[in-house]
């Protein structure tokens, strides 16, 4: 596997972040001012380490050494700031949108470095230029790919990437790099990653696994590439691998192994499950297979798995796509094959390809334009796949899973990156801005249209808003009704179950009606048996145009498999349209505030770069907002984060203020804000 390419990433600007909570106490007053002079504050980053020796010489300029075995969480002073709070949720997999997309057989995998090993901004930056992967309903396990010689072989990922995969049911794993000898490899890492104590247990795969669960990750990638090696060190290797498997079994978290080190010690990429490699395929819960395959190495790959007892869809075929991306030839009938069973699953290297092929100063909705083309063809519908595109998208091969099942659920369709922030409509930070974290749950079958008539375009817009960074807009000549598949769910229905769209008609008169089915279609490929509920008199709401219309589902009884719209044009022909979707909600009532968090906190600053904590909200929450307020009473939004404290740069005194007045607000599931509670800054 070749080196991770580098990239630069903007970190200037306001960045959330996390920061480690306090024993818990008592509930402070509602405002709270900075007393004792805090310590400086300093940018958080995502954690890397070398095993344990650190390399020869000094650092680069903002690289730190670390080493593994010298970490422990009560230590780590940003350990929250890289710490996930969201669970990783259980998943469904509904009836599946075409015919070709199979659900039990392949998986999809796939390894992306979202920044550098070093100086990746542990919550987001300030720029909206950001892999913002939202096709989760195709994957099976994400990767934290990336690691080198000269910053880091061992890569937790930031919490904010864990944040939005564990909201759509995805484990992560962070990365165990041991690279080539011909990009700095030593063997002395090898070694040390795998060296016994007198016990003779591995430490370090104990470590690894305390990281994990500090971390609030899934495991990891174990990729072993560096050269020189002998039996007897691949004899050391799988006994670590077998160590960390058992270990990481017991907390939940999972391994898989890259197909390089062999059991004689030697790195010799097999491209098959072999005698070389078997071994470490049975000690691991699966196999990246390296991209040598071929269609019979694949075949005998999955003969061989069956043999051992094992899941063949436990191997992942790797497909190279950092270069070439869709254009990428890939021999897909040795994989998953249209006529017969899948092969083996898919492991894509480097799909962010999507983003970093583009050229300087594109949109985020050029992005996401090639990343749906990435991963569900070039039809760009999933429910109408285009037999003669060579590159075979996910959404051809795979079924889409959701992890909506329970209500309340709501959605303001926020891709985790932004031009600007809004709040009900309006601006209130136009600063660019990107945080995962902070991405919903997103459409999975992005974008099925059901429709006699000319299919208008669909996508994540970023020119308006109603809260976050951006809305679904609907745009074409409606000559015909047209409806659009928005969530496969499982919510169960009751007598106040309520459905709230908040919507806006930029162009055109268009009649909107609410699409809702209780039960699944009866084949593949089919719509679901949607009825169609008109909207009720909308009211306005604060910002630009918006309206909020609810829903009551007093007819239908059961469980609410799928929740969509449908759009008519009222001019009776191809009346040009433009529609905006900013919010979806399903609640059985009125919508719960959250409590407010306690003790706001500033502990450590440095001019107006800011380190904040505080104690988190009781209940259920989706996450936190920090607002300054200004003197003439303007509130500006900072920043936002799902973790309890949070890290601000570049504040500076407005006129006649002698300290910032920050506001912190607790964001429930249905977008409700808690009272807010107040830390100032004295300048």
């Amino acid at each position: 596997m070749n080196h991770p390419t580098r990239r630069a990433v903007l970190i200037a600007g306001a960045a959330a972040a996390l920061l480690p909570a306090p024993p818990a106490a008592a509930a402070a007053p509602p405002e709270a001012t900075a007393a004792a002079k805090p310590a400086p504050a300093s940018q958080p980053y995502a954690s890397y380490w070398y095993p344990d020796s650190l390399p020869d010489g000094s650092p680069g300029p903002g690289v730190t050494w670390r080493s593994l075995s010298a970490w422990s969480a009560a230590t780590d002073p940003d350990l929250a700031f890289n710490a996930s709070t969201v669970p990783l949720a259980p998943r469904f997999t509904p009836t599946p949108a075409n015919t070709t997309a199979r659900a039990g057989q392949a998986r999809v995998q796939a390894l992306v470095s979202f920044g550098p090993t070093s100086a990746n901004p542990s919550q987001g930056s300030a720029t909206a230029d950001y892999y913002a992967l939202t096709h989760w309903a195709y994957l099976d396990e994400l990767v934290f790919w990336g690691g080198s010689a000269g910053e880091g072989l061992i890569l937790a990922p930031n919490a904010p990437i864990v944040d939005a995969a564990h909201r759509h049911g995805v484990p992560v794993l962070g990365n165990v790099f041991l690279p080539p000898v011909a990009y700095g490899g030593q063997l002395r890492w090898t070694r040390d990653l795998v060296r016994e104590n007198a016990a003779g247990r591995h430490p370090l795969a104990a470590q690894l696994v305390a990281v994990a669960a500090a971390y609030g990750f899934d495991g990891w990638f174990l990729n072993a590439e560096t050269g020189g090696g002998d039996s007897a060190l691949g004899a050391d290797m799988l006994g670590f691998v077998t160590e960390l498997r058992t270990l990481a079994a017991a907390r939940g978290q999972r391994v898989t192994w890259y197909d390089a080190m062999t059991v004689d010690g030697q790195v010799a990429w097999q491209g098959a499950l072999d005698s070389r490699n078997q071994p470490f395929f049975q000690a691991a819960d699966d196999m990246f297979v390296d991209f040598r395959w071929s269609a019979a190495s694949l075949a005998s790959s999955a003969r061989t798995a069956g043999r051992l007892g094992r899941d063949r869809y436990e191997l992942w075929a790797g497909v190279d796509v950092e270069s070439s991306g869709t254009a990428t030839f890939v021999d897909w009938d040795a994989i998953v094959p249209s006529g017969a069973p899948h092969v083996t699953s898919i492991g894509f290297y480097r799909p962010e390809w999507t983003r970093n092929h583009l050229p300087a100063g594109h949109t985020p909705e050029e992005f996401h334009a090639a990343d749906d083309r990435f991963w569900t063809g070039r039809s760009l519908d999933p429910s109408r796949p285009d037999g003669g595109d060579p590159w075979r998208a996910p959404a051809v091969s795979v079924a889409d899973r959701s992890t909506v099942t329970a209500a309340p659920f709501a959605s303001v369709f926020n891709t985790g990156h932004g031009l600007r922030w809004y709040e009900d409509g309006q601006v209130t930070s136009d600063t660019p801005w990107n945080h995962l974290g902070l991405q919903d749950r997103l459409p999975s079958r992005r974008w099925a249209i059901r429709t006699e008539g000319q299919r208008p375009t669909v996508c994540f817009d970023f020119a308006d808003a109603w809260r976050g960074g951006s809305s679904v807009l609907v745009e074409g000549a409606l000559d015909r009704p047209a409806a659009l598949d928005l969530y496969a769910t499982r919510l169960p229905l009751g007598p106040h179950t309520v459905v709230e769209l908040t919507h806006r008609a930029d162009a055109g008169d268009v009649r909107v009606e609410l699409a809702v089915a209780t039960a699944e279609p009866d084949t593949a490929g089919q719509a679901p048996p949607y009825t169609y509920l008109p909207l009720p008199e909308s009211r306005a709401v604060k910002g630009g145009g918006w309206r909020t219309s609810t829903v009551p589902l007093t007819g239908p009884s059961g469980t609410l498999h799928a929740i969509g719209v449908r759009l008519t044009s009222r001019a009776g022909g191809p009346v040009p349209v433009r529609w905006r979707l900013g919010g979806l909600a399903v609640h059985d009532g009125g919508p719960a505030t959250p409590s407010a968090p306690a003790r706001p906190r500033i502990t450590a600053a440095s001019g107006g770069d800011l380190r904040l904590a505080w104690q988190p909200a009781r209940g259920a929450v989706r996450h936190y907002t920090l607002h300054r307020v200004l003197p003439d009473g303007t509130r500006r939004f900072l920043t936002a984060t799902c973790q309890h404290a949070c890290f601000v740069a570049g504040l500076t005194p407005a006129p006649g203020e002698r300290a910032a007045r920050l506001e912190l607000r607790a964001v429930g599931e249905l977008y409700t804000s808690s009272a807010p509670v107040t830390v100032t800054h004295p300048w």
